[in-house]
Order: structure tokens, then C-alpha cells, then sequence
């Protein structure tokens, strides 16, 4: 089970790194990656049961990861919003989006590095961690 979520961490872990890549070299393709978000309900449901996943691999994996406590609160807090945002109507996320987006356009190179930072925050954890996955 460990190696399951230690794969599914730094896959997590690599994707938000490149997310940050694609910003800097062709923002219009992340945009359009992030307009997506909640356009719809399925999208909307997919989106949060990757986050489910994400945040059960952290769940699992933090035991064996730097900084232990930190990484299951910060697992548990996603996998609470995924719920929350699962039980309400996905218009209103769509909404929120709606709201947001313009603001996180605006600023999208601080929004990457702020991603590229917990993207290697989490391979960091994983591979400097006190355990083995």
C-alpha cells in the first residue's frame, strides 16, 4: 500500500513541477488546462476524486515521509474540502471558478511557483523521509 501512494505522491509531486514548466513556457496551454476545471459535472467529480486519491496517498504515505504530522494534516484538509466540494452542486464550484479564475489569470507565474514549491516540498518529504516507501 505504501509503494502505491509513494507513486502516487511523486507522480503528484512531478506533475506540479511541470505545471509550473508549461506556465512559464506556454501559459495559454495552462490556462486552458485550468478552464476546464468544473466546467462540468463529470469534470468537476474527476477533479476531486484525484484529489481524493492524492490526499489518501498522503494520508497513507506521511508516517514515512519528513515531516510526518504536517503531511496527514495537510492530506486530511484535501481530502475534507474534496468532500465538502463533492456534496455541494457543481455549479457552484463552476461559480467560484468563475470568480476566481480572472485573479489567478492575473498572477499565474506567483500561482506556479507557489505549485513548484509544494511540488518539491512533496518529493522532498518523500525521498528525505524517515521511512522507506
Amino acid at each position: 500500500m505504501s509503494v502505491v501512494a509513494a507513486i502516487v505522491v511523486v507522480a503528484f509531486g512531478l506533475l506540479l513541477i511541470a505545471f509550473t514548466g508549461v506556465v512559464f513556457v506556454k501559459p495559454a496551454i495552462a490556462e486552458r488546462f485550468l478552464m476546464r476545471f468544473a466546467s462540468s459535472a463529470r469534470t468537476h467529480y474527476v477533479e476531486q476524486g484525484a484529489r481524493l486519491l492524492m490526499a489518501a496517498a498522503l494520508v497513507v504515505l506521511s508516517p514515512t515521509m519528513w515531516q510526518p504530522k504536517i503531511f496527514w494534516l495537510v492530506g486530511w484538509a484535501i481530502a475534507v474540502s474534496s468532500v465538502a466540494l463533492m456534496c455541494l452542486p457543481w455549479q457552484r464550484h463552476h461559480r467560484f471558478g468563475e470568480r476566481v479564475r480572472p485573479v489567478l489569470f492575473r498572477h499565474l507565474r506567483l500561482y506556479a511557483a507557489g505549485t513548484f514549491v509544494f511540488g518539491a516540498l512533496l518529493l522532498y518529504a518523500v525521498f528525505a523521509g524517515g521511512g522507506t516507501a
